[in-house]
Order: structure tokens, then C-alpha cells, then sequence
């Protein structure tokens, strides 16, 4: 892929024109600290891990909701922590503050601050999709504008704005969830393999 071809912008039309795809691994729910205790070592093994967070609408001015979901994906799975089952805390911010797992995704210093107000902590080895797009110079810079640039598929934006703070998600629900936080970890690897990135922060 040429710079060129870098940073053509697709228009909606082409995306929707794509197409669609989504994640096909195994999925877990994180709802308990014994749930995350069988996740760790496997997170723990990653470098690079698929992040991202879903926070349920609001549409009252002036009101904003605390995230509800929080989604990591690693190389064979991905792992949904339920907020409203298991509250943010230490077993979790220790990960997202330990640099030497990178963490990948679209808008991730957002989030990170957003979680900050659950629970204080310092965010490290985060890494923004979109940021790096930018430094390019790439038009595509969203996570589903990202996705059709680098592999030719399109992803489901549709249940974007469902309440993720249900304690039971719909089966869409956790298949949109989880394919954000593993399309996030692919992109990053494909620039990687494209030379976008000089070496692993």
C-alpha cells in the first residue's frame, strides 16, 4: 500500500459497499474477581492488546454516563468486563498503568480518562489508533473508516448506542462489543507490518 493509497479518503457509500465482518473467537464475560483471575495470564502473555470501552447513551443535556463495558482482546480471545458486575478497581488499572503491555485502540486517552474518574490510576503504554493514522497523514482515522482502508471490510456500527449498562447484553451487544477491541489489535499489527510504526513504544 503506496502513500497514496494511505491517504485516500473512502466515502460512506464505498464503506457500506464493503463487506461485512466480525469477530469469530471465543468470548468471555468478566463479572467476577475470579473471572479475571482466569483471564490475567492470558492478557498477561500479550504485548499488544485490543482495547476499547462502551458507555451507555444519554440523552439528557449535560449528563454523561460512567463507561459499562470494558474490552481487551489478545491474540485467541476477548474479554468483556462488566463494570456493572464487577466495579473498576485495582485488578484492572493495574494492567491498563503497566507499560509493558500496549494497549490499541481508537480514542483510548479518552477513555482511560474516563475510567480515571472510577477509580484514580496512571494510564501507560497506550497507544491511539486514530493519533497514528494522523501522523501518516491517512484521511481514515475512526475505527470503522480504519478498517475498510487497511483489510476491505466493513464493521457494524448499529448497536453503538444500546444501554451497555443492561446486566444481561444481547448476543449483539457482545459481538459488537468484542469486535471493536479485536479489529483495534489488527489494525495496529497491519501498520506495523505497513512500516507506519518505526518500533513498539
Amino acid at each position: 500500500m503506496n502513500q497514496e493509497e494511505l491517504r485516500r479518503r473512502l466515502s460512506s457509500d464505498e464503506i457500506n459497499a464493503l463487506p461485512l465482518r466480525h469477530y469469530e473467537g471465543p468470548i468471555y464475560l468478566v463479572r467476577s474477581l475470579a473471572d479475571w483471575r482466569n483471564a490475567l495470564p492470558q492478557l498477561q502473555d500479550e504485548r499488544v492488546i485490543g482495547f476499547d470501552t462502551e458507555t451507555r447513551p444519554t440523552f439528557r443535556k449535560g449528563r454523561i454516563n460512567q463507561p459499562s463495558l470494558v474490552q481487551l482482546a489478545t491474540a485467541e480471545a476477548v474479554y468483556l468486563v462488566q463494570l456493572g458486575w464487577l466495579p473498576f478497581g485495582d485488578y484492572l488499572a493495574d494492567l491498563l498503568a503497566d507499560e509493558r503491555y500496549l494497549k490499541v485502540g481508537v480514542g483510548i486517552g479518552d477513555d482511560m480518562r474516563e475510567l480515571g474518574k472510577l477509580h484514580p490510576f496512571t494510564p501507560a503504554g497506550h497507544v491511539d489508533l486514530g493519533q497514528m493514522a494522523r501522523a501518516n497523514h491517512m484521511n481514515s482515522q475512526g475505527l470503522r473508516s480504519l478498517t475498510a482502508h487497511l483489510f476491505g471490510w466493513r464493521i457494524s456500527k448499529g448497536p453503538q448506542c444500546s444501554n451497555w449498562g443492561l446486566p444481561e447484553l444481547t448476543q449483539r451487544q457482545i459481538l459488537y462489543a468484542a469486535t471493536d477491541a479485536w479489529v483495534g489489535r489488527a489494525i495496529f499489527l497491519k501498520m506495523c507490518e505497513l512500516g507506519l510504526v518505526e518500533s513498539l513504544p
